[in-house]
């Protein structure tokens, strides 16, 4: 019986269990095997498998995270690393490996199909959705949906103690959980990675706030948003395996300045994972399922090399390459949209 991998990379995110039950199920139904490798590209090195049948896959939609498990390893950073995955796509004798991740896992995915694994498909998943290609990732549904609750709670503790409350999201490079979260929360300034911090212009947008009688205000931040000196605020400097520094500290380094230069007092709000967990919206469910179903069916066409992504309401695939090339920023045309409500 031909038989199909499948391993989930990077963060976890609402949606990947809806991935997992909808390739098992529309493999079975085409004649296929599936197996599952633990903890991402780890479980590919290390040999680390479970078998996925309709048993193991029962009851999973609504749960987040990822029955399979999930790292951040990098084949590529490990001694050896690709030589096992190799060694290990062909010991499990696999027609195929879906790879379900964002921009690392899929960039590794990509690197792998040009150095002697071309039977791979991705699928995207991140709650940051910057990944090119699709108009929507996985995983992002759910963490603005949670982020802008967590917003609509803060508005009545910041309005009874007249505060400003800044409210940290997470954002690397790109402000998409920011902007329409603080859109659909109704936040009084944004503030993302694709622009500089102009600590003057939103001081300024609080005092006018307030000279009209609005005692409180929310700002919302992306984690990997800058001031103008153009440095990230870290928790810790040292990199993962995929080159990226450990973000957090945004939120407070801004409510000090905000409170120093306004005499307003300020309080943060950090969200982090609080996004990544939980049920995955009715969204997020379909689209995962959408796109696990059409990863097997490249499979079954050989189209191999390929991401599945979502354009409009079709769900189309793309090359991996052109996917993992860039990411995908805020289109300021939104933002744009934000700014009217601004002070």
């Amino acid at each position: 019986m031909p038989r199909i991998g499948i391993l989930t990379g990077g963060g976890d995110c609402p949606g990947l269990n809806p991935v997992i039950r909808a390739v098992v199920r529309k493999a079975i139904n085409e004649g296929y095997e599936v197996i599952g490798f633990k903890n991402g590209w780890k479980g590919l090195i290390e040999n680390d498998t479970m078998a996925l049948d309709l048993a193991s896959i029962s009851g999973i939609l609504p749960k987040g995270g990822t029955i399979l498990g999930t790292s951040r390893t990098n084949p590529y950073k490990k001694e050896g690393g690709v030589a096992k995955v190799k060694e290990n796509f062909q010991k499990m004798d696999l027609n195929a490996l879906v790879a379900v991740g964002g921009e690392d896992t899929l960039g590794v995915a990509s690197k792998l199909t040009k150095d002697g694994i071309s039977n791979i498909v991705g699928v995207p998943k991140t709650i940051d959705n910057d990944l090119s290609s699709t108009d929507y990732t996985f995983g992002f549904d759910t963490a603005l949906n949670t982020a802008t609750e967590c917003i609509d709670r803060l508005h009545t503790t910041a309005e009874s103690h007249h505060r400003v409350m800044v409210v940290e999201v997470m954002g690397r490079h790109a402000g998409w959980i920011a902007v329409e979260s603080g859109i659909a929360g109704g936040a009084d300034f944004i503030l993302i990675p694709e622009l500089p911090i102009d600590i003057e212009e939103v001081c300024a947008s609080i005092k006018k706030r307030h000279s009209r009688g609005k005692t409180f205000s929310i700002i919302v931040v992306s984690e990997g948003a800058q001031f103008k000196e153009g440095t990230f605020v870290l928790q810790e400097e040292k990199l993962d395996e995929f080159g990226h520094v450990r973000l957090g500290g945004i939120g407070e380094k801004l409510a000090g300045e905000i409170e120093k230069k306004t005499g307003y007092e300020t309080r943060v709000t950090v969200l982090g994972h609080i996004q990544r967990g939980g049920t995955p919206t009715a969204f997020d469910r379909i689209l995962g399922t959408r796109f696990g179903i059409r990863a097997v069916e490249l499979v079954k066409q050989k189209k191999f090399g390929r991401m599945v992504a979502l354009s409009g309401n079709k769900i189309i695939d793309v090359p991996l390459e052109n996917a993992v090339a860039a990411l995908k920023t805020v289109d300021m045309e939104l933002y744009e949209v934000a700014k009217v409500f601004f002070g």
